[in-house]
């Protein structure tokens, strides 16, 4: 049968209403009326409204309602933003993400090792370099006639020397590559060190050591930062805390040579007078073959192919990456395993407009210091308290120095109180016609009278004569170690090749018909005396000390966390702190100052782990410097105020290290873990 509204139009031409769905009645009718299906279907495409949506009047034209039109539009537009976003956002994690991947492919094995190897002789010498002049100086003051503020002043600049170091290479690390500031700071250290072991000037020495210390002082941040980015997440807090073992081997290295050169006055030679080269030179040529033998390994190791992706030199980083994943797999017996990363993406520019703009402008100079500057300041001003705490974090290790400085000094002091408990006091004795052929030494000699005596081919040790007579008295050959006339008269007699000068040794004086002839220049002149062995056992034992504290890191840093290692550690050795109280013998102060050392081992082990892990890429290395050179600032610091309380008091050290060790301990708990978190 028909369908009776098969077609809606009479014969007059007039025009009836369609009936469909939802109307008042509702009858059946065919749905092959293209003009309305296609009405229908805009419709809905355009308003976006169910069946039982209210349809307004256009609808039935297809024609959709305005406010919809500025929606769809609005809506288009917040879809293309989030694209866009989304965009970035994955151009920026991907890098990260993608390298991790092909670290994981790479595997960990021969390549690591090598520049594990490598890189830990570099920290060696840091390590080294530390100890040197501690070392050398007792037997370099009387090579060079060093005053005591001369003394304080070469120690001091050490870790000035170091702490520009920090900064410079670790900012130009960000810039240069790695590996490349690596080489140019060893060659630096290399250099200078050898020039110090002949420097025969104190001017000379001081400016030598400075320049040493520069160059190793971009050994720490650089080199971290450096292996870390050839290690995979789950390698790196392991494998990182291993490498802090070499510092520990530096110190054992430089205890153990000086113990078996310094103490052998005959490992030297001279020239007359004027060019002596005695056995703690031998001593600070030896100490810098661990940066002459890391420079050497370096020069066959390749950049870091994270930097290289930075600068964009995507070719060298896909060759270098190649490299490792063949070495590592080739080493295991699977030679056949292929390289299948084909593409690496790229990052986007990180550096600041401002940083932009001004390296458009000015000389060579002021580019960098615009740019070095501005890094500098994002390293310490971010945008939340992350970089602040681990900033401050940076200072609590650093009355490690502080007591590592305090510990041989005050055993120094106990020595030197046992000396001069022991002394002898001779009180107006009259001493005639004799000859003296032997070593006087501690002696204190009070209103004596010495006629026609002979003082030949002797040695004279901590003596000091008060108020006396020397009538008629001949001296020769004499060498003399804080030997002081004080208040003496000195009548007709001679002194011949000594080094008992007229205007040092001899004080408020009354000098009648006295000669000094051939007299001595240059305080090389006492290295025949003992030297102290417990000095050089004292730093042996607590380098070796150390050795528990890495240890516990390394095995626990990858399964605890690395803010329990530090904050762990810094508490326990601010504990630690407290038997300071007890040093009153010297093996007390040797006991206490190895418990202190391993107890705060594990924490440096950690700070180095987490800063490497905090900061991005493209700063990871300005970001370790300048906190590295805060460290060493803090070491400046601690030394000079500890050293000025020795003898004093022990209240001092004992406060200030453990309130920088608690307030250390409890910040650290305030950082992000990044024992899970991919290196950005």
């Amino acid at each position: 049968m028909d369908d009776p509204y098969q077609n809606n139009i009479n014969q007059q031409g007039e025009t009836y209403p369609t009936y469909g769905e939802g109307g008042e009645y509702t009858y059946p009718y065919k749905t092959d009326y293209p003009p309305q299906e296609e009405e229908d279907a805009a419709s809905d495409v355009t308003e976006g409204h169910d069946d039982d949506d209210q349809m307004y009047e256009g609808e039935y034209q297809g024609i959709p309602h305005p406010d919809e039109i500025k929606e769809a539009r609005r809506a288009a537009r917040r879809e293309a933003r989030m694209k866009a976003r989304m965009a970035a956002e994955v151009e920026e994690e991907t890098l990260p993400d993608q390298y991790e991947s092909i670290m994981e492919d790479c595997g960990h094995g021969r390549f690591q090792w090598t520049l594990f190897t490598v890189l830990g002789l570099a920290l060696m010498a840091d390590g080294v370099e530390c100890f040197v002049v501690s070392f050398a100086l007792p037997s370099a003051e009387k090579d060079m006639c060093l005053s005591n503020a001369d003394k304080g002043m070469l120690g001091l600049l050490v870790y000035v020397g170091m702490m520009i170091g920090a900064v410079l290479w670790g900012g130009l690390a960000d810039k240069l590559g790695r590996r490349q500031c690596l080489l140019y700071a060893l060659a630096i250290n290399c250099i200078f060190s050898f020039l110090s072991c002949f420097a025969q000037s104190y001017g000379f020495f001081i400016f030598f050591r400075l320049g040493s210390g520069i160059g190793i002082g971009g050994s720490i941040p650089v080199v971290y930062t450096y292996y870390a980015e050839f290690l995979q997440m789950d390698k790196r807090g392991e494998h990182l805390s291993w490498l802090c073992l070499f510092w520990m081997l530096g110190g054992l290295y430089a205890s153990f040579t000086a113990w078996g050169i310094i103490p052998h006055y005959g490992w030297g030679f001279s020239m007359g007078t004027e060019f002596q080269f005695h056995s703690w030179r031998v001593f600070v040529l030896v100490c810098f073959l661990p940066s002459v033998a890391a420079l050497a390994g370096l020069v066959f190791m390749p950049e870091s192919p994270r930097f290289l992706l930075e600068t964009a030199r995507h070719d060298e980083a896909w060759m270098i990456l190649k490299q490792v994943h063949d070495t590592n797999w080739r080493a295991k017996g699977e030679p056949e395993r292929v390289f299948q990363v084909s593409q690496i993406k790229m990052p986007q520019a990180q550096d600041d407009e401002f940083i932009e703009i001004q390296s458009e402008t000015g000389t060579a100079f002021q580019r960098f210091m615009v740019r070095h500057m501005t890094l500098v300041k994002q390293v310490i001003r971010r945008e939340n308290d992350v970089k602040l705490t681990i900033t401050l974090i940076h200072l609590p290790p650093h009355s490690y120095y502080g007591l590592g400085a305090w510990f041989p000094d005050q055993i120094k002091y106990l020595q030197f109180e046992e000396y001069e408990s022991n002394v002898k006091i001779f009180h107006r004795e009259k001493v005639e016609r004799f000859h003296f052929n032997f070593t006087l030494q501690n002696q204190v000699h009070k209103e004596g009278e010495y006629i026609h005596d002979r003082f030949i081919d002797i040695e004279i040790r901590n003596v000091k004569f008060e108020e006396s007579l020397f009538e008629n008295c001949y001296f020769e050959d004499v060498r003399s170690t804080d030997t002081f006339f004080e208040n003496c008269t000195l009548k007709n007699t001679v002194f011949y090749n000594t080094d008992l000068w007229e205007d040092s040794k001899f004080i408020n004086c009354k000098l009648e018909n006295t000669t000094f002839l051939h007299p001595k220049k240059g305080c090389h002149l006492n290295f025949q005396e003992q030297n102290d062995i417990l000095i050089y056992l004292v730093s042996f034992l607590g380098s070796l000390s150390v050795l528990p504290g890495n240890i516990i890191a390394g095995l626990l840093m990858d399964k605890i966390g690395r803010l329990k290692i530090i904050g762990g550690s810094m508490l326990g050795s601010a504990g630690c702190t407290f038997f300071l109280l007890l040093c009153f013998s010297q093996w007390a102060v040797v006991f206490f100052q190895c418990l202190f050392f391993a107890a705060s081992a594990a924490a440096w082990n950690g700070i180095e782990v987490i800063t490497v892990e905090l900061y991005p890429a493209s700063k990871r290395a300005t970001a370790f410097g300048v906190l590295n050179g805060t460290c060493k600032l803090a070491a400046i610091i601690s030394t000079f105020t500890f050293g000025k309380v020795i003898g004093i008091t022990k209240i001092i050290p004992i406060i200030l290290s453990f309130s920088a060790l608690v307030c250390g301990g409890l910040l650290a708990f305030k950082l992000p873990e990044t024992r899970e978190v991919i290196l950005q």
